[in-house]
């Protein structure tokens, strides 16, 4: 049977509160109960005046209208305000009622140029959320899982330009020069030369939108512009700590400055990585300091042009005597430490011409073997020790239920793709933004399950009450109109 509903409501007068068309089990009503905010005007208190100027929007209101942008994954400031204006939950959530003003969408942006800018705040509420995870007893930084993922750039790829820049000094070179000379000594060879200073510098393709950001290759053909971002997780999934690079800088190069700002401070046992983390360098730093670095199977890289070779696990090292020993048990012997710090051993020429196996050892013109090791390669072989063990298996399996984990919901729930902002700055405040939003939502879910009072509405007595007072200023107003009226 068709029916029509010609009785239209929407012009009725009702008693509601804006508590009751939240839904109970909304994600925002377990964020406002089980996570403390009143933090945040610590963190802003320098950054007003207390007893001059017009009053400021309450800060608290400020960023949860940010955290409402990175837990809905709205586009824009703009977007997120004309949201707040129609969505219920998001009003409540601010401490807004049916007629409060929205507060403008540049309102943030001018905030965070007069107040925010070249702060830590993002990073202090970073911190706070991860405090209230610990305090309940969630974290565990025993064991940290550390990867990196790219995030595209606002910049279009074909606006760019080139330029010289001089080559960033790595981290451990000072240290790495240091040992280099003093191998060469030990084996009777001279010091090094001074570097030209033209090897000092190198090419390369800048962004005229966003030059803090860096060319990434993506895949074998795709070039775009984006930004690296350090994570660090533990065994439960919880962010411990990121730092935001230029895109294309390698995880190498990236792991030791991360290491030493954001993960030293949490005293690790391990940090399970990935084959690009696996250096001599990041391997010999981790041991030093008395941390077990946990690191993949790496694969040798093959030789097409071979039929059948000699990989460099074929050949035999010998600690004592330092040299090789080949697969048909002739000796390469030392003969320089290079500039990177490797050790070159060669083998002798005249009885390689008479091996039956040449071809399968090397296509070299002069009929000669190089084999290169680094001088901190005896780090690298004691991980891989433990990497044999049941323990380092297991550890390391549990890398892509981690931090992995963790990126594919940052990308596909919280806009973390791409930015639409431009600089380091702003990156970094994005990607504290985001993983706070994980682990708000994530800490808020988890003390909703362990609480046995799971009712987040206002019990029928506060709603009785509130209903009341809504109907007695309803009867005042009407008193009002009629006495205009007559």
């Amino acid at each position: 049977m068709l029916s029509k509903n010609n009785n239209r409501k929407t012009n009725q007068v009702q008693l509601i509160s804006v508590e009751q068309l939240v839904p109970k089990n909304h994600i925002l009503r377990k964020i406002d109960k089980y996570i403390d905010f009143s933090f945040i005007y610590e963190l802003v208190e320098d950054k007003y005046s207390l007893d001059n100027g017009r009053p400021s929007i309450d800060p608290v209101v400020l960023i949860k209208i940010l955290f409402i942008e990175y837990l809905f994954n709205i586009k824009s400031m703009r977007q997120t305000i004309k949201e707040i204006e129609v969505n219920i939950a998001y009003r409540w959530f601010l401490g807004l009622d049916f007629y409060d003003k929205v507060p403008h969408f540049t309102t943030f942006s001018q905030n965070y140029r007069r107040r925010f800018k070249d702060t830590n705040i993002f990073e202090e509420i970073f911190q706070n959320i991860l405090s209230q995870a610990m305090n309940k007893g969630f974290v565990d930084e025993k064991i940290q899982f550390v990867d990196s993922t790219h995030v595209k750039a606002h910049a279009n790829r074909h606006k760019n330009k080139k330029e010289e820049i001089k080559k960033a000094a790595k981290a451990y070179q000072e240290e790495l020069d240091k040992e280099i000379e003093e191998d060469r000594k030990e084996h009777g060879k001279k010091p090094l030369k001074e570097k030209n200073k033209k090897e000092e510098t190198k090419e390369i393709t800048v962004s005229t939108t966003d030059p803090e950001s860096g060319l990434f290759h993506k895949g074998e053909h795709k070039e775009v512009f984006a930004y690296c971002v350090e994570t660090s997780v533990d065994k439960n999934g919880w962010i411990l700590g990121h730092k935001t690079f230029p895109g294309n800088l390698h995880d190498s190069t990236t792991l030791i400055p991360f290491y030493e700002e954001k993960l030293k401070k949490y005293k690790p046992e391990k940090i399970v990585m990935d084959a690009g983390y696996k250096t001599p360098a990041i391997a010999k730093k981790l041991l030093e300091d008395e941390i077990q670095p946990v690191f993949p199977y790496t694969a040798p890289k093959r030789k097409p042009k071979i039929e059948n070779p000699y990989y460099k696990r074929e050949f035999i090292y010998d600690e004592y005597y330092d040299c090789y020993l080949c697969p048909e048990n002739q000796i390469l012997e030392y003969t320089t430490t290079n500039r990177e710090g490797y050790r070159e051993y060669k083998s002798n020429k005249e009885q390689c011409k008479k091996c039956p196996n040449l071809k399968r050892c090397t296509q070299s013109k002069n009929n000669q073997k190089v084999i290169t090791r680094h001088i901190w390669q005896k780090y690298i072989d004691e991980t891989e020790e433990y990497r044999y063990t049941e323990k380092g298996k297991e550890e390391y399996k549990r890398r892509k239920e981690t931090v992995e984990r963790q990126f594919g919901s940052a990308k596909e729930f919280h806009g973390f793709r791409y930015t639409n902002m431009i600089g380091l700055a702003k990156m970094e405040m994005k990607a504290a933004l985001t993983f706070a939003c994980i682990k708000m939502k994530k800490l808020a879910i988890l003390l909703y399950k362990l609480d046995p009072n799971k009712d987040l509405t206002l019990d029928k007595l506060k709603i009785f009450l509130v209903n009341i007072l809504r109907m007695q200023q309803t009867q005042k107003l009407f008193l009002g109109l009629s006495t205009i009226w007559e």
